[in-house]
């Protein structure tokens, strides 16, 4: 590909939720856009969330009443745009009067319910533990909880598909291709890249977006630019054990230490336990749980539950760090999760994205593309809030009634194949699937339930190039396959290429 060839409206540097969906939206308002992402679409910090999309219930004790309003009705555009990848989640909230009265509890979820319009998900409620599914699990002692609505998303894949969108509408998408070098000149913004083959290229922008996340910072001062802002990194670590308990709601539990801890339904067969939030002092750079975050995390829903969770019971684990904007809090619970975008010059702009959460990505991209293009006189309008993400355009919306469709159309799959494949890519299965009606007709079986098909397409559509891309972010095949898939995926792609 020749990148130097074409000189671009803007070049997006950092392939997460936010460079991911600057990208989409741009793309589809006719700009020229480049995105170069040094490793793989999400592999930091947008595949290491607690994969919520949530208005931040506890941020209504820091008075942030319009990130969360702004969040809630980002939720709804969310689950509207890509019903595949999302869905709504009830919590159970146990009520701990030690640490906050329920009076005060009640409050906080009457405005959860109303500050932003809700059509999809049913409000809150109180509820007995002793009469309700959810209490069979808990320690006895627990007798009182709050039900209330959220949503559930499969983040990377979120990247991936804004990905997707945006290159379908123009966009050049680049992975493991840093940028190493962006000097500002009469024209432009002149761009190194170095993939990694060691090929150099060198791109010309009138515009430059800096979303490199924990990176932000630092990106600006190599781009010759003080930055007026700073980011905190704050390490957030999930443990991932066997399922424990049969319903499909989540808990929130919290902590003395004014923490908050979640227990989600996870790929089924588990459950997912976090977040911890640690400040990070160190540089930004690959992050791994420690045994003390562990510890902790297994000691708060042991805290709650009947059986009692311990180390030897995680399966895996998962680390990223926020780059949360600094707003000089000293306690990390009441930093702002809200996100700012810092602009410099005019005629050769600079915008770099501070902060921001998964949930409001969409908005922020928005904003994003509608200060920058301004400044390079384009005048298109919004288009992300109704669109549906690939994949998405479904009828009504109604995930269940294009599951048994998908189901009609192809009888002789297998259905847990079918599931998950609609799961991941919604109506976009059928590119895969095709006119196969059994699975012999989809190649080779590389790992269980894999078959050469989708690897194919993953390969050709969602720039994947190697096993943990497929089993780790594109997939959570992971979980499910023996110790050695990794190396027998790897192989293949090695051979198929």
């Amino acid at each position: 590909m020749n990148l130097s060839s074409t000189l671009y409206d803007l070049v997006i540097v950092g392939g997460g939720i936010n460079g991911a969906g600057i990208a989409r939206d741009a793309a589809g308002r006719g700009l020229k856009v480049l995105l170069v992402e040094r490793e793989d679409l999400a592999q930091h910090t947008s595949s290491a969330s607690t994969k919520l999309i949530h208005g931040g219930l506890r941020y209504l004790e820091n008075f942030e009443f319009k990130l969360v309003r702004k969040a809630l009705a980002e939720r709804e555009t969310l689950l509207n745009a890509a019903p595949h990848i999302t869905r709504p989640l009830r919590f159970i909230m146990i009520h701990d009067d030690a640490i906050r009265s329920r009076w005060l509890v009640r409050a906080g979820l009457f405005l959860y319910d109303h500050l932003a319009r809700r059509d999809r998900l049913p409000g809150s409620a109180a509820i007995k533990l002793a009469r309700h599914p959810a209490g069979e699990v808990l320690q006895p002692q627990w007798k009182h909880a709050f039900e209330y609505s959220d949503a559930w998303v499969d983040d990377a894949r979120l990247v991936v598909l804004n990905c997707v969108d945006a290159a379908e509408r123009g966009a050049t998408i680049v992975t493991r291709t840093a940028c190493t070098a962006a000097q500002r000149d009469e024209d432009g913004w002149q761009i190194e890249l170095l993939d990694d083959n060691g090929i150099h290229a060198t791109v010309r922008s009138r515009a430059l977006i800096n979303a490199t996340g924990p990176w932000v910072a630092s990106f600006m001062r190599d781009a010759g630019q003080r930055p007026r802002h700073r980011v905190r990194l704050v390490r957030g670590s999930h443990i991932v054990v066997p399922r424990l308990f049969a319903h499909d709601s989540a808990y929130l539990f919290q902590n003395p230490d004014r923490r908050i801890v979640f227990a989600i339904p996870y790929e089924k067969d588990f459950t997912l336990i976090g977040t911890t939030e640690t400040e990070h002092a160190a540089e930004a750079s690959a992050v791994t749980i420690s045994e003390d975050e562990t510890a902790y995390l297994c000691a708060t829903v042991s805290r709650f539950f009947r059986q009692s969770v311990t180390p030897d019971m995680v399966r895996w684990t998962y680390s990223g760090l926020r780059p949360l904007l600094d707003d000089e809090h000293a306690a990390l619970s009441r930093n702002t999760r809200d996100y700012l975008l810092e602009l410099d010059g005019e005629d050769a702009p600079l915008l770099s994205v501070f902060g921001g959460k998964i949930t409001t990505y969409r908005k922020l991209a928005e904003e994003a593309v509608s200060r920058v293009q301004s400044l390079l006189g384009h005048d298109a309008p919004t288009w992300t809030a109704r669109a549906p993400l690939p994949g998405g355009n479904m009828p009504k919306g109604d995930f269940s009634l294009f599951q048994s469709a998908l189901r009609g159309e192809y009888p002789a799959m297998p259905i847990e194949l079918l599931q998950r494949l609609a799961n991941a890519y919604g109506t976009r299965s059928r590119d895969i699937l095709g006119n196969a009606q059994n699975t012999l007709a989809l190649g080779a079986e590389i790992l269980p339930g894999l078959f050469e098909r989708e690897l194919d397409y993953l390969v050709t559509h969602e720039w994947a190039r190697s096993a943990q891309d497929i089993l780790w972010r594109r997939s959570k095949l992971g979980l499910h396959l023996a110790p050695d898939a990794a190396s027998r995926l790897d192989e293949w792609l090695r051979r198929a290429q």
